[in-house]
């Protein structure tokens, strides 16, 4: 599996836009698409992707979402089936074949209520999308839908199902390529307050 931030070195206000690509024949997949339209460029630039799936619909995340799909003539996987952001629901505990990997999909919600993380046991890869982050720090809850409570409780529900995460994907900021679940650790006693 490769994971290449589209987003990288961006200016415009944008999360992280990973295209995941398989080591042998399969679909790519853009996990979140930004808001920057380099992240078109891009996309243009490889042949495009196969699909995308939402970490969660806040504007940062979706902004050029129907740039892509127009553009793309892909559709979208996502938590909550009544946002016009998402053609194909996700649930907890669905498997989202990615990168030639099976990821388990885990409802978080904390930061916002139909914010998902996505995890391959068999890989190690914890996509986290704006639940936590590298080094320590974790998602907004002071924005709408947010609670720190119940984000603390996605934290600890995912370092109780990934035992061996090894490389830490977030929305925002520098990805994590070894000894993942120490930052995610360090994320839910930041979370806690201790």
């Amino acid at each position: 599996m490769r994971v290449t931030n589209l987003a990288e070195g961006s200016t415009e206000f944008t999360s992280n836009a990973f295209l995941v690509e398989p080591d042998v024949e399969g679909r790519s997949v853009l996990v979140d698409v930004g808001s920057d339209d380099t992240v078109l460029e891009r996309l243009r630039d490889r042949g495009g992707i196969d699909t995308v799936v939402l970490t969660h619909t806040h504007g940062d995340h979706v902004g050029i979402l129907d740039e892509v799909r127009d553009g793309f003539g892909v559709g979208t996987w996502g938590y909550d089936a009544s946002s016009r952001y998402v053609d194909n629901p996700l649930a907890e505990g669905d498997t989202f074949e990615m990168g030639g990997a099976g990821f388990t999909v885990w409802h978080t919600p904390g930061h916002k209520g139909d914010h998902i993380c996505l995890y391959s046991p068999e890989t190690g890869v914890l996509f986290a999308g704006d639940l936590v982050f590298a080094g320590g720090s974790f998602g907004r809850t002071d924005l709408d839908e947010g609670d720190r409570a119940t984000l603390v409780g996605s934290t600890e529900k995912v370092l109780e199902n990934a035992d061996g995460i090894d490389e830490l994907h977030t929305g925002h900021g520098p990805s994590v390529y070894e000894n993942a679940r120490k930052h995610v650790e360090a994320s839910l006693r930041n979370a806690r307050g201790r």
